[in-house]
């Protein structure tokens, strides 16, 4: 098979156009091509007039030697690289303790799906609820200002990534193709095949949710036993290894292997993991506020004359800005069509974040603008992030009006340093409500300053970015973990055997796909360590 690379053709071209390019590019007849498959489209939209498809194609020929031969020096032309998927191990006959996954987000979903393929029949505990109860729990708090603490868009079967614009790409390196693993099991569960190929995939919540509990029954027929509202109270160490976990009802389950996949919100995990003597750092995140603005005016930046073409859809922005005061602000999580949504997961706080559906539909777009903090800016324990987020939202409670609405500003106002006082053209998409006002006390006066300088440049960029009626929602806390539970290259934690950090709560990860890789990884390096124990050297 050869896999031909940068292929390009009209946004508008018809079905038959892409075959008859593959046989003027590779210079043969017609009979001689057997089928080709996409692997990847991306739309080139940089000529705003001119906007076309790129595609990468695996091809099947009748003589595939001799047009390689032939077309030796076109770098555009090679071989089919194999990125199938290959199990490291397969578990021994005699298994003395399952393997336990705390957390069954996506990088806990895909540490069980890994193990429980491989035949070692994991334990999976979620302190959260099953993904439709947690759903009406999440809804709860968007319509009635009802929080669960245990069951919202923090916790729960699908983790925070249910409640997203389900984007399924990632910055990470991927040399061994184990993102192609992660989308071939999305597809198995129900997943929109043209996530296989398109350039940016997304899924969205109400797609999730179905393929979280067709990959859950997955997992459950490969022998995978799931404990939902099952909080793990401690883990338990003795001489530096993980000896079981005990819940919060009491009951202990004996295991020496544990991946631990709580996200970045478990911040009683946290405290608990820190308390066992388990090693971890504080680690960098960032803060601020999440934006809104009408789609159509992102469409026509960014897409010119195309704007709105159904071929297209919704189109998205990547932003950043180094700041004067040495602070670097830049858009994170950006949610085409979509909705700003309650994420908080304690009471009388708010945490605001982004989702879309499959669909992209909504009126508004909106992303994340936030600013980049360290260590330096909460020093002292490693938790001492959690407690600085924790400000931060309790500030964002009481600037809402202490009812879980969330406070706002228009973005000229903000600029021009007044409090609103009505909303313009921008009618912000937060439930349960959004509180206009001032938001300079709701972070920290260099956040405040640098995102203030941000928003003229970013309008430098897309055309009406820093419009007046555009709308600031506060506060964007959780963009990542404040804390790093560090391991070696084993993937085991350097102080305790046994114990595998993984995801965005470890502080390995960012967003679904990157999460999804690293349960991979994770899965197969506790898998090697069992079949090395039982097949010694």
């Amino acid at each position: 098979m050869l896999r031909l690379t940068d292929l390009s053709l009209p946004l508008d071209h018809a079905e038959g156009d892409l075959a008859d390019a593959i046989l003027v590019r590779l210079k043969i007849t017609a009979d001689e091509l057997i089928r080709y498959t996409i692997f990847k489209r991306s739309a080139d939209t940089r000529k705003k007039h001119s906007a076309s498809f790129i595609y990468t194609l695996d091809i099947v020929l009748k003589d595939e030697t001799s047009v390689r031969n032939r077309l030796a020096g076109d770098r555009h032309v090679m071989p089919t690289p194999d990125t199938s998927y290959h199990f490291v191990a397969r578990a021994p006959a005699s298994l003395p303790h399952r393997p336990v996954v705390i957390g069954f987000g996506p990088c806990g979903i895909f540490a069980a799906l890994i193990l429980a393929q491989m035949g070692f029949r994991p334990i999976i505990l979620e302190r959260g609820k099953v993904v439709r109860e947690r759903t009406k729990d999440t809804w709860g708090l968007w319509r009635k200002r009802e929080l669960q603490p245990e069951s919202n868009v923090q916790f729960g079967e699908g983790g925070a990534g249910t409640f997203s614009d389900g984007k399924l790409y990632s910055q990470v390196k991927d040399t061994k193709h184990y993102g192609r693993k992660v989308l071939t099991e999305f597809v198995k569960a129900d997943a929109p095949p043209e996530i296989l190929y398109i350039n940016k995939p997304h899924i969205g919540t109400f797609r999730l949710v179905k393929m979280v509990e067709r990959m859950r029954a997955t997992i459950e027929e490969l022998g995978g036993e799931f404990r939902f509202e099952s909080k793990a109270d401690r883990i338990d160490i003795q001489d530096g290894q993980v000896r079981g976990v005990t819940l919060a009802s009491g009951e202990q389950i004996p295991t020496k292997h544990v991946v631990l996949a709580i996200g970045h919100s478990a911040r009683d995990t946290f405290q608990m993991l820190y308390d066992c003597g388990v090693y971890m750092e504080a680690k960098p995140f960032s803060i601020g506020f999440r934006i809104e603005h009408p789609q159509s005016l992102i469409d026509r930046a960014r897409f010119g004359s195309y704007a709105g073409n159904p071929l297209l859809g919704a189109a998205d922005y990547k932003l950043v800005h180094h700041c004067a005061n040495g602070r670097s602000v830049y858009s994170f999580c950006m949610c085409p069509g979509g909705t700003v949504v309650a994420a908080t997961s304690e009471p009388n706080r708010v945490v605001t974040n982004g989702m879309s559906q499959y669909s992209r539909n909504e009126r508004n777009a909106n992303s994340g603008i936030v600013v980049g903090i360290t260590p330096a800016d909460y020093p002292g324990h490693p938790l001492a992030g959690i407690e600085f987020q924790r400000k931060w939202e309790s500030r964002a409670f009481e600037l809402g009006g202490g009812n879980y609405d969330a406070p706002g500003q228009l973005v000229g106002d903000f600029i021009k340093n007044r409090p609103s006082v009505a909303l313009g053209a921008v009618t912000p998409s937060y439930k349960p409500g959004v509180h206009l006002g001032d938001l300079n006390p709701s972070l920290p006066d260099y956040a405040i300053a640098a995102i203030r300088e941000a928003l003229p440049q970013f309008d430098k960029q897309i055309k009406g970015f820093a419009m007046n009626d555009a709308v600031l929602t506060g506060v964007e806390t959780r963009t990542s973990s404040p804390v790093r539970i560090q391991r070696g290259d084993d993937f085991q934690s350097i102080n305790t055997k046994g114990l595998y950090p993984a995801g965005e709560g470890a502080g390995y990860a960012g967003g679904i796909m990157s999460a999804a890789i690293d349960g991979i990884k994770v899965a197969e390096a506790l898998a090697l360590d069992i079949s090395a124990a039982a097949h010694p050297q």
